[in-house]
């Protein structure tokens, strides 16, 4: 299925991934992660950290899920891991004052965001179809002021083609009538065109190691775009 130059006369619903599309959210994971670095730098390289931080993580996706408290855990895990019991609670604490700091953050929205979703609202059905924390993404949502724009909130487990199928189930809509907009190949892309829907692509200029996309992908078969603004023109005729 090759993506139509213009999506006017096919789309009805069109879904934004929430973190890093609408607003900065990984640029804040990575600034935590680098200041948790900082405290074992007696200890482990950065890049070591980091490894065995990703490596965590992996272990235990299938446990906390996507967001903040589950990387606050899997920081924690971490530095119990390189550290052992000996570990002194001023490390610990901080590394808990970093986790709610970043579960504060202010919500920083992305150029044009705003004006894209007033030119589209009243002509397509809008959605946030995104992963991470009920809580945290239910906060960043209220504190963007952006959810009058939305007929859907959306907050998935993880993104996956049965969790599209089941999304679409939900709102009533064909997949050929629906659209997928977010900065994740891996998320926001791959599985909405394997159930037969669209999808663009809006690249942030930081990604999560997770959702990056090593094999090959089938280019002609979804827009990339540079921002996204430049959605309009696909959309309004």
């Amino acid at each position: 299925m090759k993506i139509q130059s213009s999506l006017t006369a096919t789309i009805r619903v069109i879904a934004f991934d929430a973190d890093d599309t609408l607003w900065v959210n990984e640029p804040y994971y990575q600034d935590m992660e680098r200041r948790c670095c900082d405290l074992f730098h007696d200890v482990v390289p950065p890049e070591e950290f980091s490894k065995r931080l990703f490596a965590v993580e992996m272990e235990n996706l299938h446990r906390y899920g996507f967001g903040a408290k589950g990387f606050l855990l899997c920081m924690l895990e971490t530095a119990l891991k390189i550290k052992g019991e000996s570990i002194p609670a001023a490390i610990l604490w901080e590394i808990f004052r970093l986790g709610k700091e970043l579960l504060e953050k202010p919500v920083e929205l992305l150029d044009g965001v705003r004006h894209v979703l007033e030119t589209l609202s009243g002509r397509y059905r809008l959605v946030v179809a995104t992963k991470g924390d009920l809580l945290d993404q239910e906060r960043k949502l209220k504190n963007s002021g952006l959810e009058p724009f939305f007929h859907h909130i959306e907050i998935m487990s993880d993104k996956t083609p049965d969790g599209y199928r089941n999304l679409l189930k939900h709102l009533d809509c064909p997949p050929k009538h629906f659209l997928m907009i977010g900065n994740s190949v891996k998320s926001d892309v791959l599985p909405v065109l394997e159930i037969g829907a669209h999808a663009v692509h809006v690249p942030f200029h930081t990604t999560w190691a997770h959702e990056t996309v090593h094999e090959p992908t089938e280019r002609n078969r979804y827009l990339e775009i540079e921002s996204l603004a430049e959605v309009l023109p696909l959309l309004i005729e």
